[in-house]
């Protein structure tokens, strides 16, 4: 059977790129009320980077940046957060591709490399978007692999492994290049 590329303005997360997205993103530190709810607390993940809630979120909805003085927030809460940053981060994807077509799996892998790496970056000249405009679906693929910094650190450098490295960076990056590269 043969497969055909679907247009970035037709396709949507899907569920397993959502589920693969809140496995990569982990949840961070939790607690347990008193009443056995699971909350989540504001964290920064890794040295240098942002302060995150939930599955990866790094603002709420009305833009807010999340801080390490926020409440945590329940699981439920966790997803529905992500769930509405990834629906409006999917409109400003699907914008920055006009007139690409890309398999399901290409679009959630590329899904989670912008949710990670966020839209500034998705819009920088080398990354992935780059060969997608130009219909160069392997050297979109290779374009991921120059994505492994974190804070000034190549993430995919033994000695930027430690407790508080960016190992999970370069292993993230060298699954998404496998599996783009499965894709073609």
């Amino acid at each position: 059977m043969q497969r055909i590329r679907i247009a970035v303005a037709a396709l949507t997360l899907s569920v397993a790129g959502f589920a693969a997205w809140q496995a990569h993103e982990g949840d961070g530190p939790v607690t347990v009320r008193a009443d056995g709810t699971e909350v989540l607390h504001p964290y920064v993940p890794t040295q240098g980077d942002v302060p995150t809630i939930g599955h990866g979120s790094t603002r709420y909805e009305d833009g807010t940046r999340v801080t390490l003085a926020d409440p945590p927030i329940t699981r439920w809460r966790a997803v529905q957060l992500a769930r509405n940053l990834h629906r409006a981060e999917e409109r400003r994807f699907a914008a920055s591709l006009p007139n690409v077509e890309l398999f399901q799996e290409e679009y959630d892998l590329y899904m989670d490399f912008e949710g990670q790496y966020g839209i500034g970056n998705w819009l920088k000249p080398k990354s992935p978007r780059t060969w997608l405009l130009r219909g160069d679906y392997l050297g979109a693929c290779e374009a991921l692999l120059a994505w492994r910094f974190q804070a000034g650190r190549d993430c995919r450098l033994q000695q930027n492994w430690g407790p508080k490295g960016c190992k999970g960076v370069w292993v993230r990056q060298q699954a998404r290049h496998s599996a783009c590269l499965a894709a073609q």
